[in-house]
């Protein structure tokens, strides 16, 4: 009975980590070897439905970036290009008032630790974006490089979320914009040591770097959240 009861437990011990952790305790070469192994399923898993992606992720960013004249936007963990056929999907509907950027015009970056992630993403939105293959933490980007940084569903798989929020605020450049996720649901406090309660996320926000923070429902294990760096 002994030897049964610890092989469940094991059992439940390797769901938890590698189904709900997607093995962020177990170090950054294991996420990515996860994600690397599930990359071709990736899209399927998460069921993204491109109209959604447009309405509630696309067109906020296109309403920002064509505000700027040479917009700058980094991706962090840009996966298979959620970010960028979110933004594909906006500026391909014609709309003269859009006061959309030519590609020319604008800087999107994506930066992904997988190559297996990275490489389909390249795919599937093509020429026009630029990919670096690294980690979080430290980004290989310059201090104050870009206009608006997005991390969605990132932060609770890295393993130290405030340096990885240390470097978005980093690599901003003053009254730049970030675009970030924060874990709720049943699942969030089992990813100990990476997730922070909702009531609590936007002073976590703002103390480390942030201003104007505002938090919106997202989706079922998902809020979003904007945040400002301060201009000074």
């Amino acid at each position: 009975m002994l030897l049964l009861l610890i092989i469940i437990a094991l059992i439940l011990l390797i769901v938890w980590e590698l189904w709900i952790c997607e093995g962020a305790h177990l170090g950054r070469r294991v996420v990515v070897w996860l994600y690397d192994l599930a990359a071709t399923r990736y899209d399927g898993i998460k069921h993204f439905d491109a109209d959604w992606e447009r309405q509630f992720l696309g067109e906020p960013l296109e309403k920002l970036l064509s505000d700027l004249p040479r917009p700058r936007l980094l991706d962090l963990g840009a996966g298979t290009a959620r970010t960028f056929r979110a933004l594909d999907k906006v500026s391909r509907i014609p709309n003269p008032e859009a006061g959309l950027h030519p590609p020319d015009k604008r800087l999107l970056v994506g930066v992904e630790p997988s190559g297996a992630m990275m490489e389909l993403g390249r795919k599937k939105v093509g020429l026009g974006h630029e990919w670096v293959q690294g980690l979080a933490v430290p980004l290989p980007i310059a201090p104050a490089s870009f206009d608006l940084a997005v991390c969605l569903e990132v932060l609770e798989f890295t393993p130290h979320p405030k340096r990885t929020i240390a470097e978005i605020v980093r690599i901003l450049r003053p009254g730049g914009w970030a675009l970030l996720t924060n874990r709720i649901g049943w699942q969030a406090p089992l990813i100990f040591g990476r997730t922070v309660s909702r009531q609590r996320y936007p002073d976590y926000l703002r103390e480390l770097g942030f201003e104007a923070v505002e938090v919106f429902p997202w989706q079922v294990d998902y809020d979003i959240a904007w945040a400002r760096k301060p201009w000074t």
